[in-house]
C-alpha cells in the first residue's frame, strides 16, 4: 500500500519538526530560536509561526511527534477486549521511543536545565509521559470494565506499567552507560514484565 501524498502545506509541516527535533535536541530549548528552525529547515518563520504558535506549541509538538512515529498513540489501545495483545504491542513501541537516542537527549536537557528553566521541564511532561499516562488510565477503565481484569486505581496502574517498560535499559541509558549487554534480553524483558503486570490484576 503506498503511503498518502501529503500536501504541501504538511510537507512544510514535517520539515519544520524535524528541523525542530534536530535543534531542540542538539542545543537545547532555550538556545534554539524560530529563525534557525526556518532556516534549517528551509521555510520562511512566517511559515514556522503559521505552522506553530510559539517555540513553546512547537516543543510540544516535536515531543508529540516522536510517539506518533512509533506508533504510540491512544489508537494502539483501540480495543479493551484484548489487553494481552495490545499493551504487548504498545510497550513495545513505548520502549523504543524511551530508549532512544533523542528522548534522553532531551530528557538529560530538561534535567540540566530544571532549575534555570523550568517550563520546559513542564512542558515536555505534558507532552510526553502525562499524556502516556492518560492513554494507559483512559484504556484501563476501558478493560475493567469488561470484568477480566481489575484496575482499581487506573492512574496508578499506568505509572507502574511505565515504570516497569524502563527497566534497567532507561536507568543505565539515562547516565550515559553502555547498554549493549541489555539489548539480546530487552524484548525478552518487555514481554514478561506486560505478563507479569496483567497476571497481578487478572480477575482471580
Amino acid at each position: 500500500m503506498n503511503a498518502p501524498v501529503m500536501s504541501r502545506s504538511e510537507q512544510k509541516r514535517e520539515q519544520i519538526l524535524l528541523a525542530a527535533k534536530e535543534l531542540f535536541c542538539g542545543q537545547g530549548f532555550p538556545n534554539t530560536s524560530m529563525d534557525e528552525v526556518a532556516k534549517l529547515a528551509g521555510v520562511s518563520k512566517q511559515t514556522v509561526y503559521s505552522h506553530f504558535g510559539c517555540k513553546d506549541d512547537l516543543f510540544v509538538a516535536s515531543i508529540e511527534s516522536k510517539c506518533l512515529i512509533h506508533g504510540v498513540n491512544q489508537e494502539m489501545l483501540s480495543d479493551p477486549a484484548t489487553p494481552e495483545d495490545n499493551l504487548a504491542m504498545f510497550a513495545k513501541h513505548f520502549s523504543e521511543v524511551i530508549t532512544s537516542a533523542e528522548a534522553i537527549t532531551v530528557f538529560k536537557a530538561c534535567v540540566s536545565q530544571a532549575d534555570t528553566h523550568p517550563e520546559i521541564s513542564k512542558l515536555f511532561y505534558s507532552a510526553g509521559p502525562e499524556n502516556i499516562l492518560r492513554i494507559l488510565t483512559d484504556y484501563f477503565i476501558k478493560v475493567t470494565k469488561l470484568g477480566r481484569y481489575q484496575f482499581d486505581n487506573p492512574q496508578h496502574c499506568a505509572v507502574r506499567f511505565c515504570l516497569m517498560t524502563f527497566g534497567e535499559m532507561r536507568m543505565k541509558l539515562e547516565l550515559g552507560l553502555d547498554v549493549s549487554d541489555l539489548l539480546a534480553d530487552r524484548a525478552e524483558y518487555i514481554e514478561g514484565s506486560v505478563s507479569m503486570f496483567l497476571n497481578a490484576y487478572r480477575v482471580k
